[in-house]
C-alpha cells in the first residue's frame, strides 16, 4: 500500500469532514505540521473539534482556524500566547475542555492502546473532576479520565520510510507519537522520506502501523524562522 502523497492537500482528501474530532501534534510551535494545518483550513471543513496541547499562536498553526473559525471546541492544556483563542473563548465563541498536560497526554496514548479509560489522582477535588466518576484505592482518591479517538490526526515528524516507520527530532518528539497512535486515520508530514528497511529498527520511534498517510514539507524550520522575525 502506498501512504505517500504527493502535497498536503491530497493526503487530506476524503478523509477530512465538517463536524469530526481533529487531534494535532506538537506543543507551542516545536513540532507542528504546519503544511497539513494550512491544508485543513484551505479545504473549509468547519465545526472541528480538535485536541492539542495548545492552539499555535495567532496567525500560526491552529490559530488559522481559529481565525477562520473552523473551530468549534478545543480540547487543550493551555490558552497560551494566542490572544483570539482567549478572546474567542471568553466571548463564549468557543467552547474548551481544559485537561491537565499530563492528562491529556495519556487519554491519547490510552486511546491508541485501545484503553478506553483511566484513573489519575490529578484534578480531584478540582472543577476537573466535576461530572466524572471517583474512586478510591489504597486510601487515595481518583478520577476516571476516559481516552480520545480522534477521528483524524495529524502529526508532524523529521524522518519516515515508506511503511510510515517514523523517527522524530528532539522535542518536537513531544505530543506527537501520542497522537499518531490514538487517531482512526493518521496523516503525518516529514521532513525526508526514505526507503522501507533503510532505517535501523533501534531509530524507530514510533511503528508505521499507526500511519496511514505520509507528506513530504522539506523546510518547515525556515517558515517559522520567518514568522518569528516578522512578529518581532
Amino acid at each position: 500500500m502506498n501512504k505517500v502523497y504527493p502535497s498536503a492537500k491530497e493526503a487530506l482528501q476524503g478523509v477530512v469532514a465538517d463536524g469530526q474530532t481533529v487531534a494535532v501534534g506538537g506543543f507551542g510551535l516545536c513540532g507542528i505540521p504546519e503544511a497539513l494545518i494550512a491544508a485543513l483550513r484551505d479545504s473549509g471543513v468547519k465545526n472541528l473539534t480538535c485536541i492539542s496541547n495548545n492552539a499555535g499562536v495567532d496567525g500560526f498553526g491552529l490559530g488559522q482556524l481559529l481565525e477562520t473559525r473552523q473551530i468549534r471546541k478545543m480540547i487543550s492544556s493551555y490558552v497560551g500566547e494566542n490572544k483570539e483563542f482567549e478572546r474567542q473563548y471568553l466571548a463564549g465563541e468557543l467552547e474548551l475542555e481544559f485537561t491537565p498536560q499530563g492528562t491529556l497526554a495519556e487519554k491519547l496514548r490510552a486511546g491508541g492502546a485501545g484503553i478506553p479509560a483511566f484513573f489519575t489522582a490529578t484534578g480531584v477535588g478540582t472543577i476537573v473532576a466535576d461530572g466524572k466518576e471517583i474512586r478510591e484505592f489504597n486510601g487515595q482518591q481518583y478520577v476516571m479520565e476516559e481516552a480520545l479517538v480522534p477521528d483524524v490526526s495529524l502529526v508532524k515528524a523529521y524522518k519516515a520510510d515508506r511503511s510510515g516507520n517514523l523517527v522524530f527530532r528532539k522535542t518536537a518528539r513531544n505530543f506527537n507519537p501520542n497522537v499518531a497512535m490514538a487517531g482512526k486515520i493518521t496523516i503525518v508530514e516529514v521532513e525526508e522520506i526514505v526507503e522501507t528497511g533503510s532505517l535501523d529498527p533501534d531509530d524507530v520511534h514510533l511503528p508505521g502501523i499507526y500511519v496511514h498517510r505520509i507528506v513530504l514539507n522539506a523546510q518547515p524550520e525556515k517558515r517559522i524562522e520567518q514568522r518569528t522575525v516578522r512578529s518581532s
